[in-house]
Order: structure tokens, then C-alpha cells, then sequence
């Protein structure tokens, strides 16, 4: 298990993580801490622990709209596959129908 220390509103924090993921970890919290500093420069000195709240509240909001969109694009992309398998269906149709037609115009010689 890998160690780091990460910076959150100037505070130093040592987390652990898996081995490679250090870098990760890192910009993670590199991310959060510009939550808390906007946050702070927004509504000055009001605790720690009510920064960060606030700031794993907005992250979360972000977070439900990702999610809503990727359902949405999952949504999207299932009607186009179905919307793909009925138009290949219909076609497959078609082409066994004009398939019988020329049968019927101009039959195969037998034989």
C-alpha cells in the first residue's frame, strides 16, 4: 500500500492508496481543494469541516448530472441499437421479397 500527502486548504493530509495510484490520488485531492479555495474566497473563514461539506455537496451535484447524462447517452444508444436491428430486419425482408419477385419474373432453370 502506497502513501501520499495530499493538500487541502493548506492543511497536509497523508492517505493511503494502491500502489500506482499515487498520481491519482493526488490530483483527486488537487481538484477538491479548488472546491474548498472557491468556496472559501466566496464565503470567507466559516470552518473547516463546513467547507468541505460544501465542497463534497457540489462535487456530488456534479457527479448526479454526470450521471444523468451517461443514462441519458445509454438510453440514446440503446434506441439506436434497436432502431439499427429493425432496420436490418425490414431490409432482410425486403431483399427476400424482391428475392421471389425475380423468382417470379425470370425463374432459375432447373437442373
Amino acid at each position: 500500500m502506497a502513501t501520499v500527502t495530499v493538500t487541502i486548504d493548506g492543511k497536509l493530509y497523508r492517505m493511503a492508496c494502491d500502489e500506482g495510484q499515487e498520481q491519482h490520488l493526488t490530483g483527486l485531492a488537487e481538484r477538491f481543494d479548488q472546491y474548498v479555495g472557491h468556496l472559501k474566497s466566496s464565503f470567507g473563514e466559516i470552518g473547516d469541516v463546513r467547507l468541505t461539506v460544501m465542497a463534497g455537496i457540489m462535487v456530488m451535484d456534479e457527479l448526479n448530472e454526470m450521471q444523468k447524462r451517461v443514462r441519458a447517452l445509454e438510453e440514446v444508444s440503446s434506441q439506436a441499437n434497436r432502431n439499427d436491428a429493425t432496420i436490418s430486419h425490414v431490409l432482410n425482408d425486403m431483399a427476400h421479397r424482391i428475392e421471389q419477385l425475380a423468382n417470379r419474373i425470370a425463374p432459375r432453370p432447373s437442373s
